[in-house]
């Protein structure tokens, strides 16, 4: 089966030129199964080794690729195509140009309530959305969190994500963000994304995570413990509700409960938040990113780098390719 007959599936959004991506394809010894796409513009690239995939389960990558694929919202990045050869996979994103907010907590060291707020709504936003269409993000933390050129937030990182019916019980996220339904192994759902915000809105206003400890164990006991501590600067209704988000009772962790997202966007915390407003960008963005010289300029991320060459020392059976042939 030569899978360098397959086309790409392009979603319309943008152009970028055929030339790089054949650039990028021969970086990885890969051949370009798409020719003749006059596209321009800086673009995310997402590229993986189908033997890779094998290990880490095809249906994984399918899966990512069809949420991505259902997803459109200002607040996450946009898949805007997908495409294969023998040897790797290749999703092609916007490109966010304003950085990755994490950079921009470190360099503040911590935020102020109105900037938090700016962006934990934005965050609401896009979780109702999600859940709306059954799915659920799982990993929420600033690595995956990036701010476009004027400093409007996107979430990133669709690994964990997952479609669900009721619940599902897969171990995965970032040690200082799990839920306590997740260290326990009870089966978790939409409710984990909402306990996730609380650990966010926590450490962008401590600037630390506040079940954080150098050593993994030590912080699932205090995720399990639940005991908070708040700094003295903390307003009281931005205690109360990372109270109520990071309550290990799913029965009563808010944005659960009978009015569902309601009760968070209704939250004394948000009083002032229009939120047409957050939809539709109007407010302006707390922080603002660097002003950018072109339209493929890196300056705003602390390090932009090309990962090398990679060998493949693998041949994939044309039944294993075959597995591909509806990705």
């Amino acid at each position: 089966m030569d899978r360098a007959t397959h086309t790409c599936v392009w979603s319309g959004h943008g152009d970028i030129g055929h030339q790089t991506l054949e650039v990028v394809a021969a970086m990885y010894g890969c051949r370009l199964p798409v020719s003749g796409m006059n596209l321009c513009g800086p673009y995310g690239w997402e590229l993986s080794l189908m033997s890779d995939f094998f290990s880490l389960q095809v249906a994984h990558v399918k899966a990512e690729k069809d949420i991505l694929k259902k997803i459109d919202f200002p607040f996450i990045v946009n898949l805007l195509g997908y495409c294969q050869d023998d040897k790797c996979v290749y999703l092609v994103l916007e490109y966010v140009s304003g950085g990755d907010f994490f950079g921009h907590l470190r360099t503040k060291d911590k935020l102020d309530e109105a900037t938090a707020r700016f962006y934990a709504a934005q965050i609401v936003l896009a979780f109702e959305y999600l859940h709306s269409l059954d799915i659920i993000y799982r990993d929420l933390k600033p690595e995956n969190l990036l701010l476009d050129e004027k400093g409007d937030l996107k979430i990133a990182d669709f690994g964990f994500a997952k479609k669900i019916d009721h619940r599902t019980f897969t171990l995965c996220g970032t040690p200082d963000y799990l839920a306590p339904e997740i260290i326990l192994a009870k089966g978790h759902g939409k409710a984990v994304d909402w306990w996730t915000l609380g650990v966010l809105i926590y450490e962008m206003l401590a600037g630390v995570a506040p079940f954080a400890d150098d050593d993994a164990s030590a912080t699932y006991q205090k995720i399990l413990d639940g005991k908070i501590i708040f700094p003295r600067y903390f307003s009281r209704s931005a205690k109360d509700l990372i109270r109520k988000l990071l309550t290990a009772d799913l029965t009563k962790r808010i944005g659960c409960l009978k009015d569902g997202v309601r009760e968070i966007k209704h939250h004394p915390w948000f009083s002032n938040v229009k939120w047409d407003n957050v939809f539709h960008r109007k407010d302006k963005p707390p922080i603002k990113p660097k002003p950018l010289n072109s339209p493929s300029d890196t300056s705003n991320f602390d390090e932009f780098m090309i990962v090398p060459p990679m060998e493949h020392p693998f041949e994939l059976s044309e039944e294993d390719q075959e597995v591909f042939a509806d990705l």
